[in-house]
């Protein structure tokens, strides 16, 4: 890696832990933070290798659920359903994901004035949703059929734009194609276990010749502080989507976008 120290690996997991399940973009949090601490990764290896911190407390967090689902599979319509359409939303995003790995690493990644943008039109979003008095058909993850799980499978393509948010795009996706808030969130954090897991995979390999053992301390702090950090996140998330909706998120993604902007337009 090129750029960086232990500090602003500890406050870029910090930072990606906060913010990996709620709608204001991780990878566009970790990018433009990135780009102002002067933080440079191989092949923005960094930034995707620690989310695995990430999906590990989504695993703590939900290990008696997910262990429940595992072992009714052989017997539960419904836990086969579910995992089907867990598979089925993730395909999307992984096939266009490994086709356009590249070029969204190499270019967009390298836009912060993009990312910029997209965190204020995602804020946008986010409080047109939350006004909207939408009406639920699906109250439980388990009932959500899977033409509506390809839906959201379809709208967490948007996220492989950074600063987009791929747990924003998911759940706007599930509350518009029927699903409550409760449950839209729930369906992000299962979904985002294959398809942060396989994103890992993916970077690890690539990535594999240019990282070397000197990398490890950064990367291993940085996935300590996210999975610390994103056990508190998982915890309490649903219950404060359930309860005060998304006003709070569309304003941080707002102030963080026009902020962005107003340093890049001052430093560059």
């Amino acid at each position: 890696m090129a750029s960086q120290t232990i500090a602003d690996a500890l406050a870029l997991g910090i930072l990606e832990g906060l913010t990996e399940f709620i709608p204001v973009s991780s990878t566009g949090h970790l990018l433009l933070a990135g780009h102002f601490l002067g933080f440079e990764s191989t092949g923005k290896a960094f930034e995707v290798l620690i989310q695995l911190g990430a999906i590990l407390a989504v695993v703590a967090g939900y290990f008696t659920r997910l262990w429940k689902i595992l072992l009714d599979l052989p017997h539960d319509p419904r836990a086969r359903r579910f995992t089907i359409g867990v598979l089925i939303a993730f395909l999307p995003a992984a096939i266009i994901g490994a086709l356009a790995h590249d070029f969204i690493e190499g270019v967009l990644f390298e836009t912060p004035k993009l990312i910029c943008i997209m965190l204020i039109l995602g804020g946008l979003v986010l409080f047109w949703v939350d006004r909207w008095a939408l009406t639920p058909k699906y109250h439980d993850i388990m009932d959500l059929p899977l033409p509506v799980c390809l839906g959201v499978g379809l709208f967490q393509c948007l996220a492989l734009i950074p600063g987009t948010s791929r747990s924003g795009a998911t759940i706007v996706g599930a509350m518009l194609l029927g699903a409550d808030k409760r449950s839209s969130a729930e369906f992000s954090f299962f979904l985002a276990m294959p398809v942060m897991f396989g994103a890992f995979v993916f970077d690890l390999l690539k990535n594999r010749d240019a990282l070397s053992a000197a990398d490890l301390p950064v990367i291993a702090t940085g996935f300590i502080a996210a999975f610390v950090v994103a056990i508190f996140v998982v915890r309490y998330l649903v219950d404060y989507v359930s309860r005060h909706g998304f006003v709070v998120f569309a304003w941080w993604r707002v102030i963080v976008g026009v902020l962005g902007l107003a340093a890049l337009f001052i430093w560059g």
